[in-house]
Parts: structure tokens; C-alpha cells; sequence
């Protein structure tokens, strides 16, 4: 379809403006990184042809050699086509102002989480420097990344139930040259670690939050994405649930827990209308994450064990 029409683009910026055309005709979704046509079309020719985000606009104007045609034209037939997230094309996802490694074993990195991360998580942790943290749920490891890039004397936990997840998070671990203080355990929840005695200043968790009703009417490009890293039955707080009866154990008396739920907000009001859920208000878009200290785990474990 597009190898003939694009025979004739010469530039960068041909390519680009093609692909934005092409892009806002298809009825694409965008949610994987970027909210419009353009950005996409940026994203796509520029991460492709494995350029900066800084590259120089005037360079948009320099010929494509044809190598670089056929695989631009091949992604862009792809993504429409096939409805395909982008960075499943390109293998590369930013999150807090870093690249990391994607593919379909796991999801898109697209958390809010990302600004608590880069603000230190203040105001809520205005403490010592975390000595323990876990990425609890952790798929691409890129909260739990990011959160060693930040905190750098932090020893760092990735948590995930899944083994192909897991050898993903490896990959971006060895990226970032991580090994000596980022760990990477398969287990469900908390359940590898039950008996371990370890405590963490941090619990941060981006789980599975989607209920069924929502995931039932998500857009074609959602359907490309682990089932396992969204589905969280019915009302979609099924391991949230989990987390919040077991979370108090695992963190030190001053830590705290960030977890996110999405669309599922209501729903975790009204299974614990008792607990005074704190939702993070974000400069930069997003919603549906609490925090919760220790303390307050503490106070009310007869709720959320119930």
C-alpha cells in the first residue's frame, strides 16, 4: 500500500509530512506515547532513522537514502494496518527522560508515575535518603530504572509474576549498567518474598487496574498489549486488593506506598469508603494514583484485609 506511494519522498520532512497525513486519515488511536498525528509522525521518522529528539529541524530537509525509505514506509503500513503502538515498532519507549527497551511482552511504559519520580516523590517523602525500594509489578523495569536513576544509593527490587517480562526488565537493567544494585524476581505480589524478613522505605506498583468493562472497549492498539498487565477482574482492583491487605509488612515503619489504579479510582472509594485514599494531583496529566504510608497501612488493616 505504502511502498509505491512513498517512492517519491526524498526528505526527512517528506516522510514526516506524509506520515501525518497517512496517520490522521487511518483512525489510528494514539495512547502509547504520544495524544496526535503529528507527534506520532515525528516519533516514527525520528526514532526509526535512529535520531535525537533535539535533531536540528533545518536537517529535516536532507535526502532519505532507500534503505531508510523501505523501513520507514514498512512501520508506518504497520501501524495502521495492523494497529500497532509505535514503540512496539521501534523497540523504544521514554519514561522519566529515558529511553528503555519494549516489545510485546509487556506494556507501553505511559505512567504519571514518572512525575512523582523525577519530584523525589515529595512532598510525601521528605525523609531520609531511601536505602530500599521495589517496583512491585514491574514489566518493562522502567519505574523501578528510573528510581535507581534518581535515588543513587539505592538498592532497587523489580517484581513481576511474569518470566517474559522479566527478561525484558533484565535487558533495560544491563542497559543502564544497573546489575550491582537492581535485582529482578519472578513472583506473584508479594508471595516471593513472604518469608524474607526485607523492608522497603518505597513500595511503588503501576499493577494490573483495568476492569472488565473497560477492557472489553479498548481501542485495537490496547489489544497488542499483555493481558496480563492490564486485566484486574471486575472492578479491576483485584491485586490491588492484594497489595494493600499485605503492603504494611513489607515496608519500614516510615515507608510508603505509591500505587497506581487508573480508571478504577472510584471503585477502590467505594470497596473501602473507611480508608481516606490521598490521590496525587499532577502538573503534567494523569490521575488515579494514592499514596498511603506505613502508618496509615497500619491504621486501618482491618479495612483493607476485609
Amino acid at each position: 500500500m505504502f511502498h509505491s506511494d512513498t517512492r517519491n519522498l526524498e526528505s526527512i520532512a517528506d516522510f514526516i509530512r506524509y506520515a501525518y497525513s497517512a496517520l490522521r486519515r487511518s483512525g489510528v488511536y494514539f495512547g502509547h506515547g504520544t495524544d496526535n498525528a503529528w507527534d506520532e509522525a515525528v516519533q516514527l521518522v525520528l526514532l526509526s532513522l535512529h535520531l535525537p529528539w533535539d535533531f536540528d529541524s533545518q536537517m529535516w530537509f536532507t535526502r532519505l537514502a532507500d534503505d531508510e525509505k523501505i523501513v520507514l514506509s514498512q512501520r508506518l503500513e504497520r501501524r495502521i494496518n495492523e494497529r500497532l503502538p509505535l514503540p512496539y515498532l521501534t523497540n523504544e519507549a521514554w519514561f522519566c527522560g529515558f529511553p528503555f527497551y519494549v516489545d510485546e511482552r509487556v506494556l507501553v511504559p505511559r505512567s504519571p508515575i514518572a512525575e512523582l519520580i523525577q519530584r523525589h516523590f515529595e512532598p510525601w517523602w521528605q525523609s531520609y535518603a531511601p536505602q530500599r525500594m521495589l517496583d512491585l509489578c514491574t514489566g518493562s523495569g522502567c519505574i523501578g530504572i528510573a528510581c535507581a536513576m534518581y535515588f543513587e544509593d539505592a538498592e532497587v527490587d523489580l517484581i513481576d509474576v511474569s518470566e517474559e517480562a522479566l527478561s525484558v526488565a533484565a535487558k533495560n537493567v544491563r542497559a543502564f549498567d544497573l546489575e550491582h544494585r537492581v535485582h529482578l524476581l519472578q513472583s506473584d505480589v508479594f508471595q516471593g518474598i513472604a518469608d524474607s524478613g526485607v523492608q522497603y522505605d518505597l513500595i511503588v506498583s503501576n499493577p494490573p487496574y483495568v476492569d472488565a468493562g473497560d477492557l472489553a472497549s479498548m481501542p485495537e492498539e490496547f489489544q497488542h498489549e499483555p493481558a496480563l498487565g492490564l486485566a484486574a477482574g471486575q472492578d479491576g482492583l483485584d491485586i490491588v486488593r492484594r497489595i494493600l491487605a499485605q503492603a504494611h509488612q513489607f515496608l519500614t515503619p516510615d515507608g510508603l506506598l505509591v500505587v497506581e489504579v487508573g480508571n478504577s479510582w472510584e471503585a477502590l472509594e467505594a470497596a473501602y469508603p473507611e480508608v481516606p485514599f490521598m490521590w496525587v494531583e499532577f502538573e503534567q496529566g494523569g490521575h488515579g494514583v494514592f499514596v498511603m504510608t506505613a502508618e496509615e497501612l497500619g491504621r486501618y488493616a482491618s479495612a483493607l484485609q476485609s
